[in-house]
């Protein structure tokens, strides 16, 4: 492929994503859902990245939600002309041509995130789902750069289609409800043998008033020659780590190990849910091609940790 092809318009990407469902007590903000009255809810956007791209761009014409009886509230993204920065409102709000908003989603992990709606007023209530819109005006809208060259990625499933996944949240009237979208760019991004991007989108979402994280160090001498260093975290305790591949078990998310100013390698898997994790290091993450078939990953002694909310949780390889 070369920087001509990724000239291919895809339309509208909708991604159907899953939020963490809420207790009896309500979402982010408590005080349950009433259905009467008013809340607002925020949601930001993080990755967990993939080795070999520089760079993965999506760019959002804006999204929408749905009320659990059907109504649907669209938003787009629209340049405040105050200060030229990107807010997403209705329609009927935005006294501009609506704009978007391009992502770099590779400038977004380690506990870094990006907003995507900024405590938007809603209808206090049950909430059926948020499809995410990708921009069909810029051909440039989905893509992935590897060595300096761009790539289209494909989506097997169709732009359209995206992924569904059936869960949804509340908004508490008088609250809020405020939610991290992951998406895991090491479970989506494929390669196929004939070297073409695959992207099968994979969201994780995380109550924020609940994100918790693990970090430390990476000592230098497992860092050897080819290595390309990474921390994979599953779900719950003595867990056997294994390559991504769509069955049992396959990590909850994975984290970068980045090389610091000092010369100390460090991680950080950030927005995890409160509870007891396996992570281990491996210095074959660049091997991990998501696929139904195992890739040989070479992985340290697995350790548990447990997180509660709203805490860092050092643990040093």
């Amino acid at each position: 492929m070369n920087t001509s092809s990724i000239l291919k318009t895809y339309g509208s990407l909708v991604i159907f994503s899953t939020i963490l469902a809420v207790s009896s007590c309500g979402g982010s903000g408590g005080g349950g859902s009433s259905g009467t009255g008013t809340g607002t809810l925020s949601l930001q956007i993080t990755d967990a990245a993939v080795d070999t791209a520089e760079h993965v761009y999506v760019q959002f014409s804006g999204l929408e939600i749905q009320s659990a009886d059907g109504k649907r509230t669209t938003l787009y993204y629209c340049e405040d002309p105050m200060d030229s920065t990107k807010i997403i409102v209705s329609a009927d709000a935005c006294t501009t041509p609506p704009k978007s908003k391009q992502i770099d989603l590779l400038a977004f992990n380690g506990g870094l995130a990006d907003s995507l709606l900024d405590s938007y007023t809603l209808p206090a209530g049950h909430y059926s789902w948020i499809p995410l819109m990708v921009d069909t005006a810029d051909p440039l809208h989905f893509y992935i750069v590897v060595s300096g060259t761009p790539y289209e990625l494909t989506i097997p499933s169709g732009p359209q289609t995206g992924m569904k996944v059936n869960r949804g949240f509340d908004v508490p009237a008088g609250g809020s409800a405020d939610f991290t979208i992951d998406f895991d760019l090491r479970k989506s991004v494929h390669v196929t043998g004939t070297g073409e991007y695959m992207l099968r989108p994979t969201l994780r979402m995380v109550d924020n008033v609940m994100e918790s994280s693990i970090f430390g160090t990476v000592d230098q001498s497992l860092i050897t020659t080819g290595c390309t260093p990474a921390v994979y975290v599953f779900a719950g305790s003595g867990v056997t780590p294994d390559d991504i591949d769509d069955i049992a078990a396959d990590p909850v998310t994975t984290a970068t190990v980045k090389q610091d100013t000092g010369g100390v390698y460090r991680y950080k898997a950030a927005f995890l849910e409160v509870g007891s994790y396996t992570i281990a290091f491996t210095c074959d993450a660049a091997k991990d091609n998501p696929a139904p078939a195992d890739d040989a990953l070479t992985f340290s002694v697995p350790v548990t940790v447990s997180v509660t909310a709203n805490t860092d949780t050092p643990y040093n390889f």
